[in-house]
């Protein structure tokens, strides 16, 4: 409705992927996967998927050709920050009362009459964004509708406005049959699903055994209202929201066993991942009850229940998200404890959404081999009160000792795997380098104009947000259209001009990704651009910024200062983004004009040495232009400071796809070299190249047929096996 017109201004965000993350728990027991293939009636190594009648939102992909509006909507936000003091100072100014609360101020809402409000403040305002909402109404909107509703009040000396006041922004045929659709779907699976409680012993047993919660309890399932669609054998969640607790909407949780003696657990929910915003338990939830425990599962919400008593709920997206429209719903609390998960992921996440949260009255429930999810910690029979109460504080000081660290050290050292970060599943040569990508951390990426930068660093990206790290593109250099197209035929691996009746197909899957793009083209100023990111990170939990590229952050307004010294300026800017926010940050840099026959370096990258320096990754593609066959791109790290391996390797570039992959069958084999090393394994492939050029025309002086050179030995390599 008329959300969609929300945060009105120049620089914006456009979301052109739902944000959804499914997590998966893999549960390898071969009992466990015998009684899934019973329950779901199918053999060994059949597919599973949802699949519900009525609007069919699990259902295999329309081959009729539909426009989704909702895939392209532009998120926009005003071009001056709003800060929380502008806020104060207007509502102080309007004289109205207001408490400053964790991450909202609470007032009086507006939209209730003086009599109905009595002394309620249900009226919460972001602190951040000025986002509004209120709790008894559910009326919600952006600083400037509340704005204008506080001025029309006071010109028309009214006390208080209609609800519907905000609601004038009508929904075209489509999204009003879309709604209509999602209501009637959620009402259908609720409606022919049975409370978990209430299935027979035996059938209940099985259920439990294969969603690996046999001890829950009948009396805790029933409390949260769990049921059973038999169709799929889903366990079903339900979102009861509103004043009057209505059912909003519906999560259901599936088993799918795989050829690898695995069970994965898939979620789907109705309505749509983007509009579904439950947290689940908040009904049972007391208006008195100070404390919380936020998972990341609503598996885990009932066993913290269970076990504890304590008030407990579950973030919709899991470790992907928390949206701030829910923070409203947590600022009666005065201790908040964290319990995401047990990786290093959820640990992550706990840091960032503590945040959000406010961090003095967060608490974070480190993960370990004695701290596991709440529903495997309840499986094992540990003590899940004693795990809250050891949680750590989120807020800490600015001096600390090793005392504090210790904890933090040795996580890591046991969970090295995980600390590398996300690993590509595109480019394992890159992993052997740079081990993985990790948050917080500045990425540069230069390579000759032409090489192909763009479209290598698209496919580097996709391969990470395919695997759920949440992603930023700001494109200065071409337009949103091309990328996404090219990004789209690299997701399908093929040409879709060719194939355009799989148009669809590929186009549903490709909004699933947690993908969004800046709205800028051209030169853009410093500032503009990092308020776009920072609003993306608070709203959308980025991971991944990339900027393609520097130079179209240097625009006409710094003609009259040093252009180094601006560069610099930048580089520093991005830096400091990546360390607070726990971000990471690819940016491109064209390097300097160098000869055709040399190879680039570090040195190369355009602008002074705070380039290089500042960033912990260094990667150049490069590339042989006098060279047209196979194998004339590479990639090579040159700086990767999480461990100091640097090294090359091979790529090729399948045009069909737009794709670049290591070649199969090569002579050429991934070289690590430390950074001393470096230069001089650079001159020795032009030594093997010079003597390369020789022996090819002696070849066509002695005979006119043109022969491939032998190989050459390469210091490099001769050095390293000495």
């Amino acid at each position: 409705m008329w959300r969609s017109s929300l945060l009105r201004g120049a620089a914006c965000i456009l979301q052109v992927a739902t944000p959804r993350f499914l997590p998966q728990r893999h549960f390898s027991s071969p009992m466990l996967r015998l009684l899934t293939q019973k329950l779901l009636h199918r053999p060994v190594g059949a597919s599973c998927s949802l699949k519900f009648g009525g609007a069919g939102y699990f259902l295999a992909h329309s081959r009729t050709r539909a426009y989704k509006k909702e895939a392209k909507s532009a998120l926009e936000f005003p071009v001056s920050p709003i800060s929380v003091t502008d806020i104060k100072l207007y509502l102080r100014s309007k004289d109205i009362p207001f408490h400053d609360g964790y991450s909202c101020l609470h007032a009086p809402s507006i939209f209730m009459d003086t009599a109905s409000r009595k002394d309620r403040f249900s009226l919460f305002i972001d602190k951040t964004t000025g986002q509004f909402l209120c709790k008894d109404t559910l009326v919600e909107g952006n600083w400037e509708d509340l704005q204008d509703c506080l001025e029309v009040m006071q010109k028309e000396e009214q006390d208080f406005l209609s609800p519907h006041v905000l609601l004038g922004y009508p929904e075209s045929m489509e999204e009003q049959e879309e709604t209509e659709r999602e209501l009637r779907e959620v009402q259908r699976i609720w409606s022919s699903s049975v409370p978990l409680s209430e299935v027979p012993e035996d059938e209940a047993q099985l259920v439990k055994t294969m969603f690996q919660i046999t001890k829950v309890s009948n009396a805790t399932l029933k409390k949260f209202s769990v049921r059973l669609f038999k169709p799929t054998k889903s366990l079903v969640f339900p979102w009861f929201g509103g004043p009057d607790s209505t059912l909003k909407g519906v999560k259901l949780l599936s088993a799918q066993s795989t050829d690898t003696e695995k069970v994965i657990y898939n979620e789907a929910t109705v309505p749509k991942c983007s509009s579904y915003y439950n947290l689940f338990g908040l009904s049972l939830v007391g208006r008195m009850d100070s404390e919380v425990v936020l998972t990341g599962h609503e598996l885990d919400t009932m066993a913290v229940s269970q076990a504890t008593g304590l008030p407990s709920v579950a973030l919709p997206r899991g470790v992907s998200c928390l949206p701030p429209i829910l923070l409203p719903y947590l600022e009666q609390f005065k201790r908040v404890t964290l319990w995401l998960g047990d990786d290093m992921r959820s640990w992550e996440a706990s840091k960032i959404f503590s945040r959000k949260l406010g961090l003095r009255r967060c608490s974070l429930v480190r993960p370990g081999e004695y701290r596991p999810c709440p529903m495997d910690a309840l499986a094992r029979g540990k003590n899940l009160s004693q795990i809250i109460k050891a949680s750590i504080p989120a807020a800490h000081k600015s001096i600390v000792s090793f005392k504090q660290l210790r904890e933090d050290v040795y996580g890591e050292l046991v969970n090295t795997e995980q600390v590398a970060g996300v690993k590509w599943e595109r480019f394992p040569q890159l992993n052997k380098i740079l081990k993985g990508h990790r948050k917080g951390e500045l990425t540069v990426f230069t390579g000759a104009t032409g090489s192909g930068k763009t479209t290598f660093i698209s496919e580097m990206a996709l391969d990470l947000c395919m695997q759920g790290v949440n992603t930023l593109w700001g494109s200065f250099e071409i337009n949103n259209v091309r990328l996404a197209k090219i990004m789209l035929t690299q997701f399908a691996m093929q040409r879709l001009e060719e194939n355009l009746e799989q148009y669809d197909f590929w186009a549903d899957k490709f909004e699933e990704l947690p993908l969004y793009f800046m709205t800028f083209h051209g030169q853009q100023n410093i500032k503009t651009v990092l308020d776009t990111m920072q609003h993306a990170v608070y709203l959308y939990d980025i991971n991944h910024v990339i900027i393609d590229n520097l130079q179209f952050m240097m625009g006409q307004e710094h003609l009259s200062v040093d252009k180094f010294a601006v560069q610099d300026h930048i580089i520093g800017a991005f830096r400091k983004f990546a360390t607070n926010t726990s971000c990471h940050v690819t940016l491109i840099i064209h390097p300097r004009k160098e000869e055709d026959d040399r190879e680039l370096q570090t040195a190369s990258i355009f602008g002074s040495a705070k380039a290089s320096q500042e960033a912990d990754n260094v990667l150049i593609l490069q590339e042989k232009k006098l060279v047209t066959c196979a194998g004339r791109r590479s990639l090579q790290v040159t700086k990767n400071r999480f461990d100091g391996d640097v090294g090359i390797f091979p790529l090729d570039f399948i045009k069909t796809s737009l794709t670049f992959s290591a070649p199969i069958k090569t002579k050429h084999k991934l070289r690590k070299v430390t950074a001393k090393q470096e230069n001089e394994e650079v001159e020795g492939y032009e030594v093997a190249e010079k003597t390369e050029e020789v022996k090819k025309e002696k070849a066509e002086k002695a005979a006119k047929t043109v022969k491939t050179p032998r190989s050459v030995k390469n210091p490099a390599n001769e050095t390293t096996q000495k």
